[in-house]
């Protein structure tokens, strides 16, 4: 294992790691890295052992085998060193709510050995960093939730760590805080290796260049923000015909494997992934005459690949994944594309 070798592109190695609650196993043999400029989207459904790897990450839980590198420093052998290097905001932050902003804020800086003649500037950049500075003498108790979130996450910087890890940042914010939030996340991922720990897949696709998927302790998916919306493939098209032919004549088209009627004129052809029967549809209506006025490529969203990524057999006292709740943030992907032509 590296020691200290902070000059290292990888902020963040997880090598083979395990956690056992007695007989139970909660991780099972995860492995990845982190680099700088990542922002890690880290996702899985409740119980799937993100909290657990969460918090073997920061040093709160001891792995039953494996290892943890935190900005080249191994969290076992070198802990003090390795939590130097990190900064964590757990999704209920850990505030005191009858201290000041930059009272408390000078309280965490100390906590993280900053020298006291540093201590002041350290605040006044994460208080400008954070858009702290209109709260900054007042009591935390009194600040909106935004507000304690944006404290949340100054406390985990102020000491300037290679690796944040941030457990469900926005939960509970309304949408300009999440904005805002959202804003600084992308600031902070310029400079810092982010792990974002989630279950709103919108924040995965706004924020993050590499997904990570965790399903009963294990990883199911692994890839890069572009790798995954690769997958998100074209297998349906809605169509919408003012004088349709027969049902049999949509299905004679090539590639089109089957036909829904949705009402008189409009229609849901099925196709494979790899051959899309649009521009022969154009065609064979014009010539035809069938009166084609709307075309829907529908393509499978990130929440669907996330459903079929973790839709297992789960325990019988185990409550039922839905696609309701935060899942159900509006993730669409469809390419809305409209064909007119003259009746």
């Amino acid at each position: 294992m590296n020691h200290g070798n902070m000059n290292s592109d990888t902020l963040i190695s997880v090598k083979h790691l395990w956690r056992y609650y007695d007989h139970f196993c909660a991780v099972k043999d995860i492995s990845f890295e982190v680099k700088r400029g990542q922002i890690l989207g880290f996702l899985g459904p409740n119980g799937a052992g993100k909290s657990t790897t969460m918090q073997i990450l920061t040093g709160t839980l001891a792995p039953s085998l494996g290892e943890v590198a935190v900005g080249g420093y191994d969290l076992l052998d070198q802990p003090l060193a390795a939590k130097q290097a990190l900064g964590y905001l757990p999704e209920h932050p850990p505030l005191y709510h009858d201290m000041r902003v930059d009272e408390f804020l000078k309280f965490c800086a100390k906590l993280h050995h900053l020298p006291s003649a540093e201590v002041t500037t350290a605040v006044n950049r994460v208080i400008d960093q954070c858009g702290l500075t209109g709260v900054r003498k007042r009591l935390i108790g009194n600040l909106s939730k935004g507000y304690q979130q944006r404290v949340g996450i100054a406390q985990a910087i102020v000491h300037t760590p290679s690796v944040v890890i941030l457990d469900e940042p926005t939960i509970g914010l309304d949408p300009i805080q999440i904005r805002e939030i959202r804003d600084l996340i992308r600031q902070l991922g310029q400079a810092h290796s982010v792990i974002l720990s989630t279950h709103i897949l919108s924040e995965v696709q706004a924020l993050c260049s590499q997904v990570q998927i965790i399903n009963h302790g294990q990883l199911v998916l692994t890839d890069t923000i572009e790798g995954l919306f690769s997958q998100i493939q074209t297998t349906h098209l809605q169509v919408g015909l003012r004088r349709p032919p027969a049902i049999e004549q949509l299905r004679q088209i090539r590639e089109v494997e089957a036909v829904e009627v949705i009402d008189e004129t409009h229609f849901r052809l099925r196709h494979s992934a790899d051959h899309n029967p649009a521009e022969e549809l154009v065609e064979k209506s014009v010539a035809n005459q069938w009166g084609l006025f709307e075309l829907v490529p529908e393509k499978r969203s990130l929440e669907q690949i996330f459903v079929e990524l973790t839709r297992t057999e789960v325990a019988v006292n185990e409550p039922t994944m839905t696609t309701t709740s935060p899942l159900s943030d509006n993730l669409s992907t469809d390419l809305i594309l409209k064909v007119k032509e003259a009746a």
